[in-house]
């Protein structure tokens, strides 16, 4: 099997996996970093979301073969201390329901607002549409993100 170094939340990470491994899984199952969840496994709900070199990427179907060299940032990586502003915007305005798919979410917004940062709620809304909420949060998603602007 062959081994890969991986940069991880400013970690240098060397796994053993097959070459084809989608990238949600080495984190989950070989680096024991669960923030990033499986929703679909098909890369249409944002639930797996990291960011690879700053973009807000999905990681189900990003094989590890193809990541060497760039910078790789999960939900763990965001804030060592869960002051990002985007995670204090979250619990400013109590967001979460069930939780499942709202590190995606953050993994989406903060990359999104490194590019905009002062964005309409119609930007918000095409930035947010791939992610999908089970809970249907929709509403206090836009508006933690709006805040989260405002921080930033």
């Amino acid at each position: 099997m062959p081994n890969y170094n991986l940069n991880i939340n400013g970690i240098s990470r060397s796994v053993e996996v097959d070459s084809d491994t989608p990238l949600l899984w080495v984190l989950r199952d070989e680096l024991n970093l669960t923030g990033t969840k499986f929703g679909c496994g098909i890369a249409q709900c944002g639930a797996c979301t990291v960011h690879i070199d700053g973009v807000a990427t999905r990681s189900c179907q990003m094989q590890v073969s193809i990541l060497d060299g760039v910078k790789i940032t999960t939900i763990e990586g965001l804030s060592t201390d869960g002051k990002h502003p985007v995670q204090q915007a979250w619990k400013e305005i109590d967001v979460p329901q069930c939780g499942y798919c709202q590190a995606g979410q953050i993994m989406t917004a903060s990359a999104f607002l490194k590019e905009n940062k002062n964005p309409t709620k119609k930007e918000i809304r095409e930035a947010m549409n791939g992610n999908i909420c089970r809970c249907a949060s929709y509403n206090r998603i836009e508006k933690a993100v709006k805040v989260a602007s405002e921080k930033m």
